[in-house]
C-alpha cells in the first residue's frame, strides 16, 4: 500500500509540533499543483484560491485524523475535491451564481442527511463505505502493479478505458486502434485477476463486496479516482516533460494524460511546466501561509 514518504512525514510531525517553516514548505511543496487543479474546475482563478485556502485550513484541522498509510499528496488533492464540490454543489442550487465556475465537475456532491438519520447510524454508514473502498482499491492496485510490473502498459490502457473511463469494449479498441477481440480478452483476463483476488481476501472483505448495499462511492471507477491508483509520478511526469522518458512508459503516460485526461497528473504537469518557464508563484504560496499559519494552533 502507497505510503507517506519520509520527507511529507517529517512535515506533518513538525507541522503538528506547531513548526510554522515546516508549514510553509509544505504549502510551497503542494500549492502549484492544486491551485492548478483548482483553476482547471473552476474558472475565477479568485474561486481557485479560495478552495486551495479552504483545503490548507481543512488540512491543518484534521491533522489528527490523518492515515500516514495514505500519501499525503492524495489527502491533499481529496481535501481539494471535496472544497470544489462544496462550491459547484451550491451553483446548482443557485444558478444566479453559476457564471464562472464549471458545474460539469466529476466531483461528488454534496448529501444531506434526511431527518431519520442518526448520527450515529451516519457513522456506520461512512465506516462501511470507507471500508468497501478499501477494499475495492486493495484489488485494484494488486491488478494495476501486476500489469505495470510485468510490463503490461499496453493492458492498463485497456483496463482504465473500460474500468475507469466507463468505455464499451468497442470504442475502447478503436480510440486504442487495437481489435476488439484483443480488448475483450484483456477485460476477461482482468476480471479473473480480480475473482482471484477477492478469493484471497479474508471473509469479512469478501462479505463487504458480496453485500447488496455496496456503496455508490466504492465502485471501481470512483475509488479509482479518489484513490489516485493508476496516477503517475511527479518524477515520470517530469522526465516526460523533459522529454526522456522513455517506452513503454512514454506511450503510457502520454496514454494517461491525454487520453484518460487525469485532472490530479495533468495539474502536475501543469504546475512542473510553470516551474520550467518562470519563477514559482511566491505571492500565493505568502498568501497561503499568512492566511492558513494561524490555523496550526488547532491541529488537536
Amino acid at each position: 500500500m502507497a505510503q507517506t514518504n519520509d520527507a511529507d512525514r517529517f512535515l506533518i510531525e513538525a507541522i503538528r509540533g506547531g513548526d510554522q517553516r515546516a508549514w510553509h514548505q509544505l504549502i510551497e511543496r503542494y500549492q502549484g499543483r492544486l491551485l492548478a487543479f483548482a483553476r482547471s474546475r473552476l474558472r475565477g482563478v479568485g474561486d481557485a484560491e479560495d478552495a486551495l485556502q479552504e483545503t490548507l485550513m481543512g488540512f491543518v484541522t484534521s491533522l489528527k485524523h490523518f492515515d500516514e498509510n495514505r500519501p499525503l499528496e492524495t489527502y491533499l488533492f481529496a481535501i481539494l475535491r471535496y472544497k470544489i464540490g462544496e462550491v459547484l454543489t451550491k451553483r446548482q442550487r443557485h444558478p444566479e451564481y453559476t457564471e464562472g465556475f464549471d458545474i460539469d465537475d466529476d466531483s461528488p456532491g454534496l448529501v444531506e442527511p434526511s431527518v431519520s438519520e442518526t448520527p450515529s447510524r451516519l457513522a456506520a454508514e461512512h465506516e462501511r463505505t470507507e471500508r468497501q473502498a478499501d477494499v475495492v482499491a486493495t484489488i485494484l492496485r494488486r491488478l494495476i502493479e501486476e500489469l505495470r510490473d510485468r510490463g503490461k502498459l499496453e493492458d492498463l490502457q485497456v483496463i482504465e478505458l473500460l474500468f475507469y473511463v466507463g468505455l464499451r469494449n468497442k470504442d475502447a479498441a478503436e480510440r486504442l486502434g487495437r481489435d476488439e477481440k484483443a480488448v475483450a480478452g484483456v477485460k476477461f483476463r482482468a476480471l479473473g485477476r480480480l475473482r482471484e483476488f477477492v478469493d484471497e481476501l479474508q471473509a469479512d472483505d469478501r462479505g463487504l463486496l458480496d453485500d447488496q448495499q455496496v456503496s455508490s462511492e466504492a465502485t471501481i471507477a470512483r475509488v479509482w479516482r479518489g484513490r489516485r491508483l493508476s496516477c503517475l509520478k511527479r518524477s515520470t511526469i517530469g522526465s516526460y516533460l523533459l522529454g526522456v522518458l522513455e517506452e513503454p512508459w512514454l506511450s503510457y503516460t502520454a496514454f494517461h494524460l491525454d487520453a484518460v485526461k487525469c485532472l490530479m497528473c495533468r495539474a502536475n504537469l501543469e504546475d512542473l511546466s510553470a516551474e520550467t518557464e518562470q519563477a514559482p508563484e511566491v505571492d500565493v504560496t505568502e498568501r497561503m501561509f499568512q492566511s492558513s499559519v494561524g490555523f496550526l494552533s488547532y491541529r488537536g
